[in-house]
């Protein structure tokens, strides 16, 4: 479908007051990755009153599967929206901000909030669901909902794979999915082909021998390994990378020692990659190994140790689709409101619920603020992070409704 929603698919005065208080609700009430269990409860109990078939997958994922009452032959189409929270302290000064606090994997509590806009998402979704479950003159075939965990550490994704999510839901020919950014609402981004990076994220620890400070001879100083190893990684993108193939190395934390006249035993430093295919992924994280190996070898050191904390797949639109969703988007909100753009350092886990049955993504951005200057609004993952929730959201439910009736569109 290449034309406007119909007008059976425009939210009432009355539905949009519901849609605003459970976004308010949900706002007030986000969960760490892979923790989300009162959030897919609340997702479940919003499937039942639709009328939505549902099941768990992943351990805090949720899918619907909606059949059109008629039956479903027609096309099968995946959308998915993400369902976890960041821990940071909202300071957005919204008047129904989060006060939720989690504990994360070391057990540490800390404060929780959707500084990434997973809420916007959700809701998104469901208002969609509603809107086409009261509607079904508008669409045929069947619809997936995959209500999805852990985006923000890349397990969730990974876990509803491993929990069978395509052997118990119909196997779709698209996923489709999208995210709220720094934009203006009501535009639409759309980025064919590779549209964000792989990621690769690493603890590696030096193993050092501990000594007083006064009698160095007596040390293996991991310190000072970390340190040129630090030093040294800096150079494998300038160096060993094609520069026309993108890539970055960022090391995030360094942490050694508990006083200043003890050489520890021991140093760990964490790393993140993004890189835009697999081979520059295999360049990138070789050259790492081989530096943090060498470095240790240099010091008569043992050798250190690696860690994988999380690991995010390609995000990859495909170029046909993307442009037969674009050409709905663009029938909804208007030929200006949907923007071309060049490929983001960012990373998602969606890609994974695509690639492992070989069908084609198609995943876009919504603005989610007011105004004209993009350089003004807060970024996602900060406190500051509060899309304007009116606009955002009619954004948000017109742009998946738009994308799925391109598909499923009668």
């Amino acid at each position: 479908m290449t034309t406007a929603l119909p007008d059976a698919l425009r939210l009432t005065d009355e539905a949009r007051e519901r849609l605003h208080a459970d976004y308010r609700h949900l706002h007030r009430h986000p969960e760490l990755s892979m923790q989300e269990h009162a959030t897919a409860a609340w997702i479940e109990e919003q499937l039942d009153e639709i009328g939505v078939e549902r099941f768990r997958c992943g351990g805090t994922g949720v899918v619907g599967v909606m059949r059109h009452p008629e039956g479903a032959e027609g096309p099968v189409v995946a959308f998915r929206a993400d369902t976890d929270g960041l821990p940071i302290e909202e300071d957005t000064g919204l008047p129904y901000a989060s006060e939720a606090r989690g504990a994360l994997p070391d057990g540490r509590d800390v404060p929780v909030m959707h500084g990434c806009g997973h809420d916007t998402h959700v809701m998104s979704a469901l208002a969609a669901a509603r809107l086409l479950a009261a509607a079904p003159q508008t669409w045929r075939g069947t619809i997936v909902w995959v209500f999805q965990p852990g985006e923000e550490t890349g397990a969730g994704a990974a876990a509803m794979l491993e929990d069978g999510l395509w052997d118990r839901a119909p196997r779709p020919e698209v996923v489709l999915g999208q995210h709220v950014m720094p934009l203006a609402a009501g535009k639409v981004q759309l980025i064919p082909g590779m549209a964000m990076a792989l990621a690769d994220s690493q603890a590696i620890t030096f193993h050092g021998r501990q000594a007083h400070g006064s009698q160095p001879q007596d040390s293996i100083d991991p310190i000072l390994m970390a340190a040129h190893a630090v030093t040294r990684l800096q150079g494998v993108v300038s160096r060993e990378t094609d520069p026309r193939d993108p890539a970055v190395v960022t090391v995030g934390t360094f942490h050694a020692g508990l006083k200043e006249n003890i050489i520890p035993d021991s140093a760990e430093i964490a790393l993140n990659v993004r890189t835009f295919s697999a081979a520059s992924r295999d360049t990138v994280l070789g050259a790492i190994e081989r530096i943090v190996r060498a470095e240790a070898q240099a010091s008569g050191a043992p050798e250190p140790s690696f860690r994988t904390i999380a690991r995010f797949p390609r995000c990859h639109n495909d170029d046909e689709q993307s442009a037969r969703v674009a050409a709905a988007l663009r029938a909804e909100l208007g030929e200006d409101h949907v923007l071309d753009g060049r490929p983001l350092m960012g990373s998602e886990d969606v890609g994974a619920l695509a690639d492992a049955i070989d069908v084609p993504l198609v995943y876009w951005f919504f603005g989610g603020f007011e105004g004209e200057d993009p350089a003004a609004f807060p970024g996602n993952h900060s406190p500051h992070f509060g899309p304007a929730m009116a606009p955002a959201l009619d954004a948000g439910h017109r742009a998946a409704l738009a994308g799925l009736l391109a598909y499923v569109g009668r």
